[in-house]
Parts: C-alpha cells; structure tokens; sequence
C-alpha cells in the first residue's frame, strides 16, 4: 500500500497514514524522550535512532507510517508493521507512538484500525501481534480498541537486551478479528 490510507474512528473522526519518508527522522526524535520510550527500555542514542529510519525506509515488507490528520496539517505519531518470527511462525508485528499533545483522543486506535486494514491487504500473512507491556495500560486499551484479541502474556525481548513482560494481542487477518 503507497502513499496514504484512511480510517475512520468514533465520533468520525479519520486520520491518513502516509507512508514513511526521509524527512520523517525528526518524528523519531520527537517520540524518543523518557516520557514516550518508559515502557520501551527508555531513549535511544542518535545513532540507533538514524538506524531505526533506515530500516524504516527499507522495509521489504509490512510498512512505517506517519500518521496525520485527515488533511495531513499536523502529525500525530506513527505506526507500522512488520514481519517477525514469534512462536516458530511467522507473523506481522505492530507498534506505534502518538505525541504526548495528541493522547487520549482515539487517534492510535483509528490508526492501529487502519495498520490492520494495511496489513490485511499485504495478504502474506495471517495473523498481526501486538506486545504493549503489561504496565502500559493506554497501549493495551488501543489493542482492545482496535479489536484485537487478547492472547495472555508473554516475555519480549524490545529493544535488543531488554526484556519486557508483554500482553500479546493478536488480529485474525483471514477472518477478520
């Protein structure tokens, strides 16, 4: 999926997901403070961070995104998603950051709604996870917002080195929950 895609939230609000671009890294900076990264393992150096936006601009598959408002004036966060192998299959991964000023407004879960559209018609794979900490109950609300189905906890290993006791949620992508 290029470029942009819709999704509409409650209260009819909508947001587009562009898709991921050079001059998004300051969008990376901006997510990378204590307040965002708590449940993460905490900020990450600027060099992991450039990293991350290379790959980001890389993906083979699944996709990085931008989310905006409908008329793409300002910039909400991101999200994406991704393949990773969890419990010998491969499945897609999700995640995503919405700016402290944006919270609480149903914006990650219009988003996360559209992420799972996106990857629904990626077609490759069956199932999208996602592993917010236990302890982070705004991502878990998202989850359940977006109508995933929570699966039980499991150890995570995010970033690399670090280990988080995580929910994993999970989204049919064939039959649609």
């Amino acid at each position: 999926m290029d470029g942009v895609d819709e999704r509409a939230g409650r209260g009819g609000g909508r947001v587009r997901l562009e898709s991921w671009a050079e001059s998004d890294l300051w969008l990376l900076r901006r997510t990378n403070s204590a307040e965002m990264t708590a449940h993460l393992g905490g900020p990450e150096t600027e060099e992991r961070l450039a990293a991350r936006h290379r790959r980001y601009l890389g993906l083979r598959t699944g996709r990085m995104y931008r989310v905006a408002s409908w008329d793409g004036a300002e910039t909400f966060g991101s999200i994406g998603f991704w393949r990773r192998t969890w419990r010998d299959a491969e499945v897609w991964e999700t995640g995503w950051a919405v700016l402290p000023e944006f919270q609480g407004r149903g914006i990650a879960v219009r988003a996360a709604g559209a992420v799972i559209d996106a990857a629904r018609a990626e077609g490759a794979l069956r199932y999208l996870h996602a592993f917010p900490a236990v302890d982070h109950p705004a991502s878990n609300a998202v989850c359940r917002g977006a109508g995933f189905t929570l699966l039980g906890e499991a150890d995570f290993e995010y970033p690399k080195g670090h280990w988080i006791r995580s929910n994993d949620w999970r989204v049919d992508l064939e039959r649609g929950d």
